[in-house]
C-alpha cells in the first residue's frame, strides 16, 4: 500500500495525490493507492494514519507533501517505515503560527478555525531530528515560494537526498520522479 498525506488545507484531491493514484493505475496498481482526507487538526490527523497503519496487512510506503511529509517522518519514527517526503514542513508548529485563525480547504467550502492549541499539538509531534534516516528520502526544489528549503536540507541530513533548482512549493517535477519515489519505496 502507498499511503499519500496531503498537506494542510489540502486533500486528496491535490495535484501530488492525483498523480500519484492515476500513475500507479497505469501501473495496474490502483488497488495500492490510499489517501484519506486528513482533519486539519495535528492529533486527529495522526489518529487517523496511525489507525490506517496498525490496519494494514504489511507495512505502509509513504508519500508525505508539506505538512503530511512531516506526519511521514512522525509515522517511520514510530513505525520504521519508508517514505519519501516532497517540501517537507519542517517544525510546522512555527510555521504555521500565521495560519491560527479561521481557515478554509483549499478543496470545499469547509471551514475550520485553527488555533494555538492546534500549534502545540504540532509542536508535540516534532523531533528533533528524523529516526531511521535510511528510511526517508527527502525531495526538495529551491523554489518552493511557502517552506525554507534550507531549513529542510539541514533537517533531513541524515537522510537520501535530491535537491532540485527552481520550482515550487507544488513541486514541478513530481510526475517526472514518480518512478524514482517507488522505486526507494519498493527497494
Amino acid at each position: 500500500m502507498i499511503l499519500y498525506i496531503h498537506g494542510f488545507r489540502s486533500s486528496s484531491l491535490s495535484a501530488k495525490a492525483q498523480e500519484t493514484k492515476h500513475w500507479l493505475a497505469a501501473q495496474g496498481r490502483a488497488q495500492e493507492w490510499i489517501c484519506p482526507d486528513l482533519p486539519l487538526y495535528p492529533l486527529e490527523a495522526m489518529q487517523m494514519l496511525e489507525n490506517i497503519v496498525q490496519a494494514s496487512q504489511e507495512p505502509p510506503r509513504l508519500i508525505g507533501s508539506s505538512l503530511g511529509g512531516f506526519y511521514a517522518t512522525v509515522l517511520v519514527a514510530r513505525y520504521g517505515l519508508k517514505a519519501v517526503v516532497v517540501n517537507p514542513a519542517v517544525h510546522p508548529g512555527l510555521v504555521l503560527r500565521p495560519a491560527v485563525g479561521l481557515m478554509t480547504s483549499f478543496y470545499g467550502d469547509e471551514q475550520y478555525s485553527f488555533t494555538e492549541q492546534h500549534l502545540q499539538e504540532l509542536h508535540a509531534l516534532d523531533l528533533p531530528a528524523p529516526l531511521h534516516p535510511d528510511n526517508i528520502l527527502f525531495l526538495q526544489e529551491r523554489g518552493d515560494e511557502v517552506l525554507d528549503w534550507q531549513a529542510g536540507l539541514a533537517y533531513y541530513r541524515d537522510c537520501h537526498q535530491l535537491v532540485f533548482a527552481g520550482g515550487d512549493h507544488g513541486f514541478t517535477r513530481y510526475r517526472a520522479v514518480l518512478h524514482l519515489i517507488d522505486h526507494f519505496l519498493n527497494d
